[in-house]
């Protein structure tokens, strides 16, 4: 009896215990090795670059907001080289300034601390060469897809792909004579840390409207498909 007693209790045991086990990982949106977008795969620099335009660390987020948006603007104000320069002094400023304070602090002091940047500057900033392998091999994947891609549309491998690119490449005409590339930058800048917030909290509402819109698209296209023969045709096939 206590055989099968046991042997009943089991099945439930370990399932209770196997479901505990999936649901850690989701459990806290700030685990380290998951990502809500990715589930259960090792989410890496996406994880930080979701956890940064979601606002999970505040300061993290607005500081790195407010620098891109503060150096956006002073390339909007002045050049590149004068914004580029300014940034170097600044930056040179302050670890002068500190180096020389920790300097007059350990001849009062009379201490031997050393240099305050000597943990930063034995660190081993070197990129091996199979490391830079690595790096150029997976940019050329990313290059040659794109390549790829880009002679399909300007060689109307697909008359309907070409003609959104035509009429987007007009729109963007419009876009150039009000906005210029600095300015298109800065509006790009306070998207990409306003929309995905927004959008996480009235992702209802929003994909209720985003719904008819795509379902309107979709039967303009399918009319404009209906409309030329060789689409038509090759649709048939």
């Amino acid at each position: 009896m206590a055989d099968s007693s046991a042997a009943t209790q089991s099945p439930s045991v370990s399932s209770s215990s196997s479901g505990a086990e999936p649901s850690a990982p989701g459990g806290g949106s700030g685990s380290s090795g998951t990502c809500p977008t990715l589930g259960t795969k090792s989410c890496g620099s996406f994880c930080a670059v979701h956890d940064l335009i979601f606002w999970r660390d505040v300061k993290k987020t607005g500081f790195v907001f407010g620098a891109t948006l503060i150096m956006l603007l002073s390339l909007a104000a002045f050049s590149v080289i004068s914004v580029v320069s300014y940034l170097i002094l600044a930056l040179l400023s302050v670890t002068i300034s500190f180096r020389v304070y920790k300097s007059v602090i350990q001849a009062v002091q009379k201490s031997e601390e050393g240099h305050p940047f000597k943990a930063y500057l034995d660190l081993d900033i070197t990129l091996s060469s199979e490391a830079f392998h690595n790096y150029m091999n997976a940019a050329m994947v990313h290059v040659n897809k794109a390549l790829k891609f880009i002679i399909r549309l300007f060689l109307v491998e697909d008359l309907v792909d070409s003609l959104k690119l035509a009429v987007f490449m007009w729109l963007m005409t419009y876009v150039g004579a009000v906005f210029n590339g600095i300015t298109l930058l800065i509006l790009a800048d306070l998207l990409v840390f306003s929309v995905p917030i927004v959008y996480e909290k009235y992702k209802t509402q929003i994909d209720h409207y985003v719904g008819i819109v795509r379902d309107q698209t979709k039967s303009i296209v399918e009319k404009i498909q209906a409309k030329v023969p060789g689409i038509a045709k090759k649709k048939a096939e």
